[in-house]
């Protein structure tokens, strides 16, 4: 008998017929002699709603704030827990739902972009152990003042990873509305091949790179406990793309994968002091507040008194991103003449661990775009990824040159 964790998304549970269906899923696994723990995102669409609301009524920019809005959004996933719960009850089944307080999820106090910091496992083992299914509420915990908390957008993945990882699950199953990780958005190229396996390394970078597959600290998480996942479909009955060491992957592949991220927005601060630490307290207030930036540059002037810095972030949090620079050049922290921020960026990634072996990838990614005249304004690489901002109107674009050019529609050769 095995422990498997089954994470189900928004779309897999979008409705009650389609909770009526992960019913079935999950008594199909209990079926095979299974102990099964569940956990569970809000309805598709719900989270976004509920976000709208909060900025209907506030700007989000204080711990306090954030608070409430944390206690808001995670409301959705108390829903579906309790409709999952109804549904196995009604076919016979022993089961529960437990929001993060009663799962024992403890998280830091850091609202909107929490980190889970333990989990009681005995809690849940317990209801195991008499043959329950728990379903848990994704996405959130609670902190130290007893608050709820929550881990953004995709967090009920790490959720799912965090239990079992606490439990010592044999495998975690993470569903979803694909039938698992493609060589690209398929919605864009329909010639994308779906991965049997992937590296965990490649698939952090797809992660962190645009891929809606899995959040990227789920994937730190479960090569950190050596939790085994896999990726499959809520609908389709065929196999997924299961997580594995590098090593483990048999194909011979120079690239992996073309994602994309279209949520991204650009800022330059102008005219900024050039002077030592600048760049320090220009991204202080930005960590202090657990805000991610991305592609940095930094261009000097001439006679090197004044620079030019442009980053990338988050379109959700150019908001933010914007006050907390005029609060901080309000308070002269650092001096600079403006802030020009736009929201029509794309970021375009390439990604693979055969990149480490072959030069002259980034040389035919440039030369791929140059061609369709498709201007790249900022650039970042690292071992086994190359990704360039581009504008977003060129998205598809450059995600179907890219893909063709490397043949990923072409089932890579066996080691």
């Amino acid at each position: 008998m095995a422990l498997i964790v089954q994470k189900f998304g928004g779309t897999s549970l979008a409705n009650t017929e389609r909770i009526k269906n992960v019913v079935k899923l999950v008594i199909a696994e209990k079926n095979r002699g299974n102990d099964v723990v569940v956990v569970v995102s809000a309805m598709s669409g719900v989270t976004s709603e509920l976000v709208g609301y909060t900025r209907e009524m506030s700007s989000l920019l204080t711990n306090e704030s954030l608070a409430e809005y944390d206690s808001i959004i995670s409301s959705g996933e108390q829903v579906t827990s309790g409709l999952l719960a109804l549904g196995l009850q009604e076919q016979g089944f022993k089961s529960r739902s437990f929001l993060s307080w009663q799962a024992g999820i403890k998280t830091d106090d850091f609202h909107s972009k929490s980190h889970i910091e333990g989990i009681n496992s005995e809690i849940l083992l317990k209801h195991v152990g008499k043959g329950d299914v728990p379903i848990i509420a994704g996405f959130q915990g609670v902190n130290s003042h007893n608050r709820i908390s929550t881990m953004g957008r995709g967090g009920s993945d790490t959720s799912a990873v965090a239990v079992a990882a606490s439990l010592k699950a044999d495998r975690c199953d993470i569903y979803t509305d694909v039938t698992g990780v493609f060589t690209a958005d398929p919605r864009i190229v329909p010639e994308a091949r779906k991965l049997q396996k992937v590296g965990y390394h490649e698939i952090i970078e797809m992660a962190s790179l645009g891929a809606k597959v899995l959040q990227i600290r789920s994937v730190e998480m479960a090569i950190k406990y050596n939790v085994k996942v896999q990726v499959l479909s809520s609908f389709e009955n065929e196999s997924g793309s299961l997580l594995v060491n590098d090593e483990e992957i048999m194909e011979r592949r120079v690239i992996t994968a073309v994602t994309h991220d279209s949520q991204e927005a650009r800022v330059t601060l102008e005219s900024v002091e050039n002077t030592p630490g600048i760049s320090a307290k220009i991204f202080k207030p930005f960590a202090d507040q657990s805000i991610n930036i991305d592609m940095i540059i930094q261009n000097i002037s001439s006679d090197s008194k004044y620079a030019n810095v442009t980053f990338t972030i988050n379109e959700g949090e150019l908001d933010r991103a914007i006050k907390l620079l005029e609060e901080a050049g309000d308070n002269k922290e650092f001096l600079y003449k403006n802030i020009v921020a736009t929201r029509d960026v794309a970021k375009i990634s390439v990604i693979g661990v055969g990149m480490k072996q072959h030069p002259g990838i980034a040389q035919k990614v440039f030369s791929i775009l140059a061609e369709k005249n498709i201007n790249i304004m900022a650039i970042t690489t690292s071992e086994i990824k190359i990704s360039v901002l581009i504008n977003k109107e060129y998205t598809e674009l450059a995600v179907k040159l890219l893909h063709k050019a490397f043949e990923l529609d072409k089932k890579p050769k066996l080691q």
